[in-house]
């Protein structure tokens, strides 16, 4: 008997290809591609799937299932730690000048792009 190249509880790394309301899709490698169903995201209800991974995000999934001839596999994220890399969110931040400069300065620089725009359109007015 083959063992299979994606052992059940085997964790290995995968693509995220794909976010549906039952899933998420992972591709592991040219052949292998998998599904971790929303039952297997969390213990806790899953509201929004798009909270747990993005399309792109390389994750690590725990092997529920595997049907070689199929090349398909059964994937968790459950009790494992599935981030790579998590992205650091920065929370943006007011200054203490706010919107003053661009306040201060928007009509400059729109009088200097209309003069841009009118210099662009004398030297070559074929283009506009």
């Amino acid at each position: 008997m083959q063992m299979s190249k994606y052992e059940k509880g085997k964790i290995v790394t995968g693509c995220v290809t794909g976010i549906e309301k039952y899933g998420i899709f992972v591709g592991l490698d040219e052949y292998y591609s998998g599904l971790i169903h929303i039952s297997e995201i969390s213990n806790s209800f899953v509201k929004n799937i798009n909270d747990y991974v993005n399309v792109g995000e390389t994750i690590r999934v725990k092997v529920v299932e595997s049907d070689d001839e199929a090349c398909q596999v059964k994937l968790s994220i459950k009790d494992i730690d599935y981030r790579i890399g998590k992205r650091k969110r920065t929370k943006i931040e007011e200054t203490e000048h706010g919107f003053l400069p661009l306040q201060e300065h928007l009509e400059e620089w729109i009088q200097e792009k209309k003069k841009e725009i009118v210099k662009k359109s004398i030297e070559d007015p074929g283009k506009n």
